[in-house]
C-alpha cells in the first residue's frame, strides 16, 4: 500500500482491501469486506458499514461547506452494501442534526456531492455529478439522474425518479417522475414501480390520486380532501397525503389536463 496512511486509532474490521495513496484518519470505523480504492480520503468521524465499495479519489467525512459550522464534533454514517464511485464527496453533519446519514444498498455515481446533514435512505441511485445541498432528505428507491441540483432542505419521496439536468427547488412526492424545466409532475413512475413489484391495479390507483392532485384545477388542500374521501385507506394513499401535508417547501407543480 504505497503512500497509504492509516491512523493507529482507526478501527478496521475483517477482510478490508485498501489501495494506494489512501488516508484514513482517527475516529474512523470501517466494516467487514469493504473495498477502498486508490487515493480515497476518509476523515475523522466517519462510520462505514460492511460490504461497501469506495472507488478512487472519493472524500468521505469532509467538513461541512456551511458557514455555521464551527468545528463541532459531528459524524458521517454510511450503511452496508453501498457503492460509492470515483470523486464522490460526502460531508459530515453540523450542529443542526449532528450527522449525515447514508442508508444501505445505494449507488452513488462519480462526481456526486452530498452535503451536510443529509439523510439518504436505501436502494437509491444518485447519478453522475448530482449535487445535493445540505439537509436534504432522499427516501428509499429514488432514482436521481445525472447533473441534477437539489436545493437545501428539499425532500424527495420514495420511488420517485428525477430526470437529468433537473433543478429541484420544491419537494417531490413519492411514486412519480419529475421532469421538464421548470421541474414538474410528469406522470407516475410506472416502469420503476413495476420493477419493484407494484401491481397494475396499484399503479392505476396512484395515477388516479395524482390526477386529482396535479392535473385538475383544484388547490392542494381541497385536492387532498377529495383524495381522502374518494380512495380507501391504503399505505400508498396515506403516504402521499402525509407527504404533501408535511411539506415545508411545498411540492412541485403539476400540469393541467
Amino acid at each position: 500500500m504505497k503512500d497509504t496512511f492509516i491512523h493507529k486509532k482507526a478501527v478496521l474490521s475483517n477482510n478490508i482491501f485498501i489501495g494506494n495513496g489512501v488516508t484514513i484518519e482517527d475516529d474512523v470505523f470501517i466494516g467487514n469486506n469493504t473495498q477502498i480504492g486508490n487515493n480515497v480520503t476518509i476523515l475523522s468521524g466517519s462510520r462505514i458499514g460492511d460490504n461497501c465499495q469506495i472507488h478512487s479519489n472519493a472524500v468521505l467525512g469532509g467538513a461541512p461547506q456551511d458557514l455555521k459550522y464551527r468545528g463541532e464534533y459531528t459524524l458521517l454514517e454510511i450503511g452496508d452494501n453501498n457503492i460509492i464511485r470515483e470523486f464522490v464527496t460526502i460531508n459530515k453533519g453540523t450542529i443542526s442534526k449532528g450527522k449525515t446519514c447514508i442508508g444501505n444498498s445505494n449507488l452513488i455515481m462519480s462526481n456526486a456531492h452530498i452535503g451536510h446533514d443529509c439523510v439518504i435512505g436505501n436502494n437509491s441511485i444518485i447519478g453522475f455529478s448530482v449535487g445535493i445541498a445540505g439537509e436534504v432528505i432522499v427516501q428509499d428507491y429514488v432514482n436521481i439522474s445525472g447533473l441534477t441540483a437539489i436545493h437545501q432542505f428539499s425532500v424527495i419521496g420514495e420511488h420517485a425518479m428525477i430526470s437529468g439536468l433537473s433543478r429541484v427547488v420544491k419537494d417531490i412526492p413519492p411514486y412519480i417522475i419529475a421532469a421538464h424545466e421548470p421541474l414538474r409532475f410528469a406522470g407516475v413512475n410506472t416502469v420503476g414501480l413495476k420493477r419493484k413489484g407494484f401491481s397494475s391495479d396499484k399503479i392505476d390507483e396512484l395515477r388516479s390520486i395524482y390526477r386529482i392532485l396535479f392535473q385538475e384545477k383544484r388547490n392542494t388542500k381541497f385536492a387532498l380532501e377529495i383524495i381522502a374521501e374518494k380512495f380507501q385507506e391504503t399505505l400508498e394513499r396515506d403516504k402521499i397525503i402525509n407527504f404533501v401535508k408535511q411539506s415545508k417547501r411545498g411540492i412541485l407543480k403539476g400540469f393541467e389536463l
